[in-house]
């Protein structure tokens, strides 16, 4: 376990472990920084800053990870220090959160005339007080035996391209990096090489505000890492990272602190919110 993960889930959206369990999980495994950086939502974030208490040597950064919309995809973007408890800020989300359980059920009613039974309430079961996403409409295909693993039901039904994919509605990158940056957060480009033009992108949310970017990311390989290391130089932007970890499938998935992060990013992003709590927006 690497002393820093910058981008970690939980049930507050598709994570499997509860946020106190996480930071402690973090705390036991003598993390250094956590950040909590759910789907599109802060409603975990009380509950981890409550438990990182009993951490004194662990810092958990309170976060998000907005969904954006782009012609040709979808792109995230993380906000870290965020104000979670701003009403304009939470209200946002609470909206995101509904567009999401429409899309959902459009997903399984898709699901439906491919001969794939599954049904909304179990749906709701799995997702619990979090905010409802495809990992657990996977969840309930798993359990009825339709799909082998999480990637399957990615792979074949519910990725983009496939037969039962749903677009929504979402905010733009500029618009999500702007609204991250109005609530006093620091606004970091997720996953980069999702974006079918992340150069170009960058750039853009450079312009608009944008203070890093993921370069140290859940299986990147070493070329895919120098990539984003080259965006980042060249737009002057803090390298980040983290495992993206949910807990889903853990013999899957990167593991909590499962990338190598540099202590230097964390230690950037702790450097420019000091300037932008000095002089705010």
């Amino acid at each position: 376990m690497y002393p820093i993960d910058l981008h970690v889930h939980t049930t507050a959206s598709d994570g499997k472990h509860p946020p106190s369990e996480i930071v402690r999980m973090a705390g036991e495994g003598r993390m250094k920084v956590v950040a909590i950086t759910d789907h599109d939502t802060v409603n975990g974030l009380p509950e981890a800053i409550a438990e990182a208490r009993k951490f004194p040597s662990l810092t958990v950064i309170p976060g998000v990870e907005i969904s954006t919309d782009v012609p040709a995809g979808e792109v995230h973007v993380l906000g870290y220090f965020v104000n979670y408890a701003d009403g304009g800020f939470r209200t946002t989300f609470e909206q995101m959160g509904n567009a999401r359980k429409e899309r959902a059920q459009k997903i399984i009613n898709k699901l439906k005339h491919l001969g794939i039974h599954i049904s909304w309430n179990r749906v709701q079961e799995i997702a619990g007080n979090g905010t409802v996403g495809r990992p657990h409409i996977a969840e309930a295909m798993l359990e009825r035996g339709y799909i082998s693993n999480f990637k399957e039901a990615f792979n074949k039904y519910i990725g983009r391209g496939c037969p039962a994919y749903v677009e929504w509605e979402k905010m733009t990158p500029v618009k999500a990096t702007e609204l991250i940056l109005e609530n006093g957060g620091l606004p970091v480009l997720a996953h980069p090489l999702t974006a079918s033009d992340p150069g170009a992108l960058t750039s853009e949310l450079k312009a608009a505000g944008l203070a890093g970017i993921e370069v140290f990311y859940d299986s990147y390989c070493p070329e895919e890492i120098e990539i984003c290391r080259e965006m980042a130089l060249k737009n002057d932007l803090i390298m980040t990272g983290g495992s993206d970890f949910h807990g889903l499938e853990t013999n899957v998935e990167t593991p909590l602190g499962g990338v190598m992060v540099p202590e230097s990013s964390a230690e950037s992003l702790f450097s420019l919110i000091k300037i932008h709590q000095a002089n705010p927006r």
